[in-house]
């Protein structure tokens, strides 16, 4: 049975490039573990969607929570589910745009459809913060 982590963390004080670095890195160790999933970030928090096995989801959460260059680990929502929402991203950086008053619309055409709605929800409620 596949699984499902949203979560939240702090990291104000990150380049693009140390970004970048990690989208990189999920890119080239998350399909060997059959990780899937999103990533925004909005220049202090990361929000990633991860879904995979709940073996291989557990022990990158205990990675992420070790990761120094983050705080505050939260976990949003944490489901079962029957398939992937993210069946082909290794981890997309969802770019969330410079103006607040179109990060919705953006994100809505950019999120992918398999979402539950309360998935979705949060994502875009994410997307309003400063």
């Amino acid at each position: 049975m596949l699984s499902q982590y949203l979560y939240i963390s702090t990291a104000p004080n990150l380049s693009r490039e140390e970004v970048d670095s990690i989208l990189e890195a999920s890119a080239r160790n998350n399909p060997e573990r059959g990780i899937t999933g999103l990533l925004l970030y909005n220049g202090r928090n990361f929000l990633q969607l991860l879904e995979g096995e709940e073996s291989a989801l557990v022990a990158l959460m205990v990675r992420i929570g070790n990761d120094p260059r983050h705080t505050g680990v939260s976990t949003l929502d944490r489901r079962k589910i029957e398939q992937r929402a993210c069946p082909g991203w290794a981890m997309k950086r969802v770019i969330i745009a410079e103006k607040v008053a179109i990060r919705r619309e953006q994100l809505e055409r950019d999120l992918p459809e398999g979402l539950s709605e309360e998935t979705r929800r949060i994502i875009l409620n994410f997307a309003t913060l400063n």
